[in-house]
């Protein structure tokens, strides 16, 4: 990707989007067993709701370890592209899982923040994103340097096809609206597992 697609939009530029939306856009390009782990609460809601799939892990109530968990995935199975589902709350309580990736850079793994600047399903109190905490910023101080806010839903869509097809690791962050999740996912943790296992190949 050209450098100056990752210099096009800043937080306060971004377009507020509809995380649902970028979930499906998200989704709907994975055609090559991609693993996808969605963080708690209404970002693994939204992805469930986009389509079920056995490279999808949801998290339950694990708060923070989406981007951890994704790691150690794509440093598993190198060959495998691996996304994380992030929302800020959860980024926040984690951060330094963002230096542990810039550390190994693993070629695989894309990180997708969704910011809507509050801890939404526990009554949307504000994180500090609301503020003036800049997750790109960060994440670029953490040497994270393919890092760029999403100005909107067209350039959301170039920069996850080239974290489809170039090397990373990626760091996208999309501003979103407080809209309700798509849908629910089954709270049925040795399913989801087991599911998911099965979609990596590590498990009948």
């Amino acid at each position: 990707m050209p450098a100056n697609e990752m210099k096009s939009a800043s937080r306060d530029s971004a377009k507020l989007m509809n995380r649902s939306d970028l979930c499906r856009r998200l989704v709907e390009k994975l055609v090559h067993e991609e693993a996808v782990v969605g963080g708690i609460g209404h970002t693994h809601f939204d992805l469930w709701a986009s389509g079920q799939r056995p490279q999808n892990f949801y998290m339950l109530g694990s708060m923070g370890l989406a981007v951890p968990i994704a790691f150690g995935v794509a440093l598993a199975q190198p060959q495998r592209r691996v996304f994380a589902l992030e929302g800020d709350g959860s980024l926040l309580m984690q951060l330094g899982a963002l230096g542990t990736v810039a550390m190994h850079a693993p070629k695989n793994l894309a990180i997708v923040v969704f910011d809507n600047g509050v801890y939404q399903i526990t009554g949307s109190q504000p994180t500090l994103t609301s503020y003036r905490t800049d997750l790109v910023a960060m994440a670029k101080g953490a040497g994270l340097a393919q890092s760029a806010w999403a100005a909107d839903e067209a350039h959301y869509d170039r920069l996850v096809d080239a974290a489809l097809k170039a090397e990373g690791p990626w760091f996208i962050a999309a501003r979103t609206d407080a809209q309700p999740p798509a849908g629910v996912t089954e709270r049925d943790a040795a399913k989801i597992r087991g599911r998911f296992m099965q979609g990596l190949g590590v498990s009948r």
